[in-house]
């Protein structure tokens, strides 16, 4: 009896979560990958506004700021989607689907970060920036996450436009104000997600759909899918070229964002040209715009931060 006693005993701190994996399950709830995307459109414009290096403490307070804003969205979209996060393969390892995590822990986690984040960025950067933080904020949770994505195929189109909020708030971070120029880097993002996102909504299709989310992939053939990504990307890549005359940059971004744009767009042909051929995910390769898309906005946004010293 004793022995069982003392067995018992001995196993049962090894049965509780270490402290460092309970870190770790409120850390991926707030989506580190999607916070670095995010991050690589906010500093590069903070560079292009400046016309110079900014100080860097407000980068600092910039990109503390926006990652706590970042991390409260994907938090309190992890809540949302936890129904659905448990049915798809690629998010099923999420905290929530895996119970490192109640939904009332990630709720209250995600609801503290969003408030910290909009005192952060209102009293160390400025309220305007921190405004715009707040309402991408509401956008992602309300409108994508809990109106759009379960009703319309277009739900990434007008609820990833949360995402493109970080090239208005890098610009105001510096300046105070909005401008046209970041205006145009917030469509660029806006014309880039459906292509990024839907290249990788091709490759998990069959989740989507046992999910019940109609993801235009999961209802749409993939040729009708590859061929509203050709249109989208010839958009973006307009789009990109008109920073050039509006922004007044040099010789450098407009050459980059040229030859950028050109190999998405071959990139997007060569999916259509596939998609059409063949239904067979092996065949169609969408995971290689996807990987591209991700390198696209990281240079076109590097190339418009090192205009100002190149151009």
């Amino acid at each position: 009896m004793r022995d069982d006693v003392h067995t018992a005993t001995s196993a049962a701190p090894t049965s509780r979560p270490r402290a460092v994996d309970v870190a770790g399950a409120y850390v991926a709830l707030m989506k580190p990958r999607i916070i670095e995307l995010l991050l690589l459109t906010t500093v590069p414009v903070m560079f292009l506004a400046a016309r110079d290096v900014p100080p860097l403490w407000l980068v600092l307070a910039t990109v503390v700021g926006g990652t706590l804003s970042a991390g409260s969205a994907n938090a309190l979209n992890c809540v949302v989607d936890a129904d659905i996060d448990t049915k798809m393969r690629r998010t099923a390892r999420r905290p929530l689907p895996r119970h490192r995590v109640t939904n009332q822990a990630a709720l209250v986690f995600g609801l503290a970060l969003g408030v910290i984040s909009t005192l952060w960025l209102g009293y160390l950067v400025n309220w305007l920036s921190a405004g715009l933080a707040l309402s991408a904020n509401v956008l992602y949770v309300v409108g994508y996450s809990m109106i759009l994505k379960r009703r319309t195929t277009q739900n990434i189109v007008w609820g990833g436009a949360a995402g493109c909020f970080p090239a208005l708030i890098g610009w105001t971070a510096v300046t105070n104000e909005l401008a046209w120029a970041p205006v145009v880097l917030f469509l660029v993002v806006f014309f880039w997600t459906p292509p990024h996102f839907w290249s990788l909504a091709m490759r998990y299709r069959d989740d989507y759909a046992a999910a019940g989310v109609p993801m235009l992939p999961s209802v749409a053939t993939s040729a009708d899918v590859a061929k509203q990504i050709v249109t989208y990307s010839w958009i973006m890549v307009v789009t990109s070229i008109a920073l050039w005359p509006i922004a007044g940059t040099g010789w450098f971004y407009p050459g980059a964002a040229i030859m950028l744009g050109i190999v998405f767009l071959v990139e997007a042909y060569d999916l259509r040209a596939r998609a059409r051929e063949s239904e067979e995910l092996s065949v169609i390769k969408p995971m290689r715009l996807f990987h591209f898309s991700n390198a696209y906005l990281a240079l076109l946004f590097v190339a418009a931060a090192a205009d100002p010293f190149i151009g």
